[in-house]
């Protein structure tokens, strides 16, 4: 067991508003969270923080054993893979579905002059295929379903082969369909010991993949509660965490979550 990723009382402050307050965590190389909370509870910003993509206000945050602040962070964010809105957004709407998966083996967002080997093609098809979109490779990336361009994100994602794998919210926006596939693709990188470790962020325990082994709640910029997710994503906590009675259920590996009558 190796730890990835530790957060030591980290705050993080945008003018006079706290994000986040006081959050401490620690994600290990074997273990697959998924972070639940409502709108506003600082959920995107862990993860920009966790990406190395910003730097906290306060208190340390250790990304794959460097400390933001004391490292080269363009090197450490090619060892964290990255599925988000926010880069999905910089994708180059006319690039092909293989590009735009095999230029993240340099960090970059649409093919220009990079250098690629045959390996980078080898990996980039074997993740379109693990994703069910090797038929779609030479298709431009505008002219895919939104479930389609997910899929693609996180095979992109997974291009440089990094040891940590975030997902920010990947399921938003998909219709049944395009969300229960996506969830069997990564139920299926959960289950794989070779996967990296992997952090999620969704607002809805439906979109818990089977095989994830923890969960944080988050409210407000704080920690509510953290830890397996059998002890720790209960009917108490989730009642807490949205301030209504909640009655969650769990049915071979899946949840959904109501308002308890």
């Amino acid at each position: 067991m190796t730890e990835v990723l530790r957060f030591d009382g980290v705050w993080l402050r945008r003018d006079e508003n706290e994000i986040l307050r006081d959050v401490s965590w620690t994600v290990n190389d074997d273990e697959r969270w998924v972070v639940l909370g409502p709108n506003g509870a600082g959920k995107t910003t862990l993860m920009t923080l966790a990406a190395a993509q910003t730097f906290p206000s306060g208190g340390d945050v250790f990304v794959l054993g460097e400390r933001l602040g004391d490292t080269d962070t363009t090197e450490l964010r090619v060892r964290v893979g990255l599925s988000s809105a926010a880069l999905a957004d910089r994708l180059p709407p006319y690039e092909l579905v293989r590009d735009v998966v095999i230029t993240a083996a340099h960090g970059v967002t649409g093919r220009w002059r990079e250098k690629y080997e045959g390996m980078d093609d080898d990996r980039a098809d074997a993740l379109l295929e693990a994703f069910g979109m090797s038929g779609f490779a030479d298709r431009q990336y505008w002219t895919l379903s939104e479930g389609e361009r997910k899929r693609t994100q996180i095979a992109r994602a997974l291009m440089a082969d990094p040891e940590l794998l975030l997902l920010d919210e990947p399921s938003a926006g998909l219709d049944l369909g395009g969300r229960e596939e996506l969830l069997g693709a990564l139920t299926e990188l959960a289950s794989d010991h070779r996967s990296p470790a992997m952090i999620m962020v969704t607002h809805h325990v439906e979109e818990i993949p089977v095989g994830f082994t923890h969960v944080m709640l988050m409210r407000d910029g704080k920690v509510a509660a953290a830890g397996p997710i059998a002890q720790t994503l209960t009917n108490e906590n989730l009642s807490a965490l949205y301030d209504m009675p909640v009655e969650l259920r769990e049915e071979a590996g899946r949840y959904s979550a109501r308002r308890a009558s």
